[in-house]
């Protein structure tokens, strides 16, 4: 079995003296889809932000493709091939779309640009149309796929996902995930999820863990946790989809 690309190993953070997460230890291995899913508080977008350094881990370590990244600045985590698309989207309002994805290629420098942003517009064509304008006017799907589409300007090996889905339609939501099934499908793209739609994030996952108060209680293959019921309980409305 290779090597994982991502390895979280008891790792734990705070936020001043409460406990945010609780010796959490995962992997993502090169081209699989890996999903957590909890609710809202649970310590998920805390550890994408172990990850990327902005929220330093206080014990445990964290290696990416072998190379410890956990005391390292967020700068250097970028470098190595790791984009974040973060919760809430966070594009820059008053910029343009077409502005917007010139920052996404901010570590790599500009030399695939021309190519990257055209594989962004085949990806989500609403961008190109949309391109010159301010990106604050973007409806909340399309900031959406603007916000995945700057992460994917910096060419990573490992792309993290925060709550993508969160405040969208339903069809929106499913365009967002049937895009990202297809770059991992075609591309290979290596993905780690972090959802509070388990619905979505499940049947897309290739290996699924639950966070619960900073603790992982349950993992499995994603359409394991699908079918379990304590899951199906507490995130699927007792199995209702």
């Amino acid at each position: 079995m290779t090597r994982p690309l991502l390895q979280i190993q008891g790792v734990e953070t705070f936020y001043g003296r409460n406990q945010a997460l609780h010796g959490v230890n995962l992997d993502v291995r090169e081209g699989e889809i890996v999903t957590m899913i909890g609710a809202n508080g649970a310590g998920k977008s805390t550890l994408m932000m172990a990850i990327c350094g902005v929220n330093k881990a206080a014990r445990g370590s964290i290696h990416f493709d072998g190379k410890p990244i956990h005391l390292i600045p967020p700068h250097e985590i970028i470098r190595l091939g790791i984009s974040l698309s973060p919760e809430g989207r966070r594009i820059f309002p008053r910029m343009t779309v077409f502005e917007n994805l010139q920052l996404g290629t901010a570590a790599i420098g500009p030399a695939h640009f021309d190519e990257d942003v055209q594989k962004i517009f085949t990806l989500f064509p609403i961008l190109e149309r949309r391109q010159s304008q301010r990106a604050g006017t973007l409806s909340g799907g399309e900031q959406q796929m603007l916000a995945i589409g700057r992460a994917l300007m910096g060419r990573p090996r490992l792309l993290l996902l925060d709550e993508p889905s969160l405040g969208l339609a339903p069809l929106i939501a499913k365009q967002i995930f049937d895009t990202l099934r297809e770059l991992n499908k075609t591309q290979g793209l290596t993905v780690f999820l972090v959802e509070q739609n388990a619905n979505h994030a499940l049947k897309l996952a290739a290996r699924a863990h639950v966070l619960v108060n900073g603790r992982i209680t349950l993992s499995g293959t994603g359409q394991e946790l699908l079918t379990h019921p304590d899951v199906k309980a507490a995130y699927l409305g007792g199995g209702a989809h």
